[in-house]
């Protein structure tokens, strides 16, 4: 098994940071583009980290780093600012721009998938003998840029299956709580903002996520990983 290394670490961060940009960001250019331009005056409708950092630096620069070099996770947040008047007349359009979100996630995800499996393909990667954070490939030789390259895209597969999914949880604050505003409309829909928007159960709904997703997301990406490789059924 690959041990995750310091070099692995900065990976994680650097990997982490500009995944949760291209996250916020597509939520502010989906805003943008449906009527609501308060992220887009904010400066977010942008893959330059600054304003991103400059929002939360907390959750983008500080608790990541200290959760990654502590724990070997990377914790953290960010957002993008939104009008709730906006969210509250069209429900529907805020439940699109709060998939925008994830649904970047997955198309990283995604391109991730086709680099190792064109790494393959060129004879660079090859199938791990076990799965990691890390290590979703494998270089066929020891070193050099085909290693780091194996690393970076098992990174990038990784958090960003980690950041689609664990947004996508059906709870206040996240993503997924949008949902049913595709749904509901007029007081309805108001009605069910007051009740997501608490700020208890906004704590209550991070908490049990948090929770659940140490069950969830093992199976997910042994699932993806699965579907990369078709045949080889890790285990």
């Amino acid at each position: 098994m690959k041990d995750f290394s310091f070099s692995d670490a900065i990976i994680s961060y650097i990997v982490f940071l500009y995944s949760t940009v291209v996250h916020e960001a597509a939520h502010a250019w989906s805003a943008w583009r449906l009527g609501d331009d308060t992220a887009y005056r904010g400066g977010q409708v942008t893959l330059d980290p600054t304003p991103h950092i400059r929002r939360e630096p907390i959750g983008m620069v500080a608790v990541p780093l200290v959760s990654l070099f502590l724990g070997g996770w990377v914790i953290g947040w960010a957002s993008a600012p939104y009008d709730p008047l906006w969210e509250r007349r069209y429900p529907a359009r805020s439940a699109l721009m709060a998939l925008a979100g994830p649904a970047s996630n997955i198309v990283l995800m995604l391109l991730a998938a086709f680099a190792i499996r064109a790494g393959i393909s060129a004879g660079g990667f090859t199938a791990p003998s076990s799965i990691t954070w890390s290590q979703i490939t494998s270089p066929v030789t020891g070193g050099g840029m085909w290693a780091f390259a194996a690393t970076l895209a098992s990174i990038v597969f990784s958090q960003n299956l980690l950041l689609a999914a664990f947004n996508l949880f059906p709870v206040p604050p996240l993503d997924g709580r949008c949902l049913p505003l595709f749904f509901l409309r007029g007081r309805a829909a108001g009605a069910y903002l007051d009740f997501v928007q608490q700020p208890a159960l906004m704590w209550l709904g991070l908490f049990l996520s948090w929770k659940l997703f140490g069950v969830v997301y093992p199976p997910l990406r042994l699932a993806a990983v699965n579907l990369l490789y078709p045949g080889l059924n890790y285990g």
